[in-house]
């Protein structure tokens, strides 16, 4: 079947509200897409330089070196011992990999692909590029028997919610019995803010409390964009259920979809090296701290945002109102419609912009509001 066509990219929409933004004699402080502003850190740099002989192809599933790295890095960061080579397989950045995962497994038309309420668009866009059906509920109660392919995120994006370990379990007890794959976007793992996430790690969905042991059906998505600043580098993988990884590491073998070696040789320093993330999580807690209070001074409630890299607030009037007052301050973020239908009050700040742009952001907001 045809490729049924797409909708427009939704931050084009952006473009009016980042002019005006970018008109204020400060200059615009952009909060929207969630882009890391912080340098790449050097031992990453090096082990990539290092590897720019890079002469061969490289391997789809991964070299040997960082296959262990991954399993090792799950082991010892999110509580799944046990992973082997098998279990494993890097990809081209986390965003391809959502999107393209229901294709790779096989889904077409009456299948259906359940995803977040609050949800990260491209979920939606890999079920179209599919031929699949895309369905947004929380509830594994709801969900359909023609259900083939759960997508959960944890921490959530844009929301910032986190699913618990028997929120895990319910949920991959349900597609067990409806037969589906589920796979749980973990990106925003090590960004725990509030309440027990501030002392206890986010849990995977490949954690044995959720999975009992046994990892047939189940995903886990994970990129180092954000806990290393390597959105540029496209570094990201996926692990779990071994004839899951089988069979991706097939399909991609034929479509060519390799990362790169000298990426891969980086993302082995990166995953083997915890320091520079506890610092980059330091950077955005201290961002956080200015940004948060100075919302709610402002007159915004802010909803779940226990973990990850947003904060999703709302005034209670339509967010494109409260999109067009920010960026009268010069502030840029995302509207609630760009992640579904069911929030078309709230909006999406990022914490990914430079210390001296986010107190810029709070004196803005201090210094008037935002009615």
């Amino acid at each position: 079947m045809a490729l049924a066509e797409l909708p427009d990219y939704p931050w084009d929409q952006m473009v009016p509200f980042a002019d005006r933004a970018r008109a204020h004699a400060d200059g615009i402080v952009d909060l929207s897409i969630g882009s890391p502003v912080d340098p790449t850190p050097a031992l990453v740099r090096e082990a990539l330089a290092k590897a720019t002989d890079a002469h061969a192809y490289p391997q789809t599933a991964g070299t040997p070196r960082l296959r262990e790295a991954i399993a090792a890095w799950f082991a010892r960061r999110r509580g799944v011992p046990g992973l082997t080579e098998a279990n494993v397989l890097p990809t081209i950045g986390s965003k391809e990999f959502v999107a393209w995962l229901p294709f790779m497994l096989g889904l077409g038309e009456g299948d259906v692909v359940v995803h977040p309420v609050a949800a990260y668009p491209t979920y939606e866009i890999g079920a179209r590029l599919a031929g699949a059906t895309s369905l947004a509920a929380d509830d594994p109660a709801t969900w359909p028997d023609a259900t083939r392919l759960v997508w959960l995120n944890s921490p959530g994006n844009p929301d910032g919610r986190v699913l618990d370990v028997p929120a895990l379990a319910a949920a991959v007890a349900r597609a067990r019995e409806l037969g589906a794959v589920i796979a749980g976007d973990e990106c925003y793992a090590e960004l725990g803010w509030d309440g027990r996430w501030q002392t206890e790690p986010v849990p995977s969905i490949l954690d044995p409390r959720v999975t009992g042991g046994d990892l047939t059906g189940v995903l886990a998505a994970y990129s180092l964009s954000k806990q290393s600043n390597l959105a540029g580098y496209r570094a990201a993988f996926a692990a779990g259920d071994p004839a899951l990884i089988a069979r991706l590491v097939t399909v991609r073998k034929h479509a060519g979809m390799i990362p790169p070696g000298p990426v891969q040789a980086a993302m082995v320093v990166a995953l083997g090296d915890d320091a520079h993330v506890a610092a980059q999580k330091a950077l955005y807690r201290a961002r956080r701290d200015v940004l948060k209070p100075a919302l709610e001074r402002a007159g915004l409630r802010i909803d779940a945002s226990e973990a990850g890299l947003y904060l999703w607030a709302t005034e209670g009037r339509d967010a494109w109102e409260t999109i067009g007052a920010l960026a009268d301050r010069g502030i840029l973020a995302g509207p609630g419609s760009f992640y579904g239908e069911h929030h078309p009050q709230h909006v999406r700040f990022s914490l990914t912009a430079t210390d001296e742009r986010i107190a810029a952001a709070a004196a803005r907001l201090d210094a008037g509001g935002l009615r």
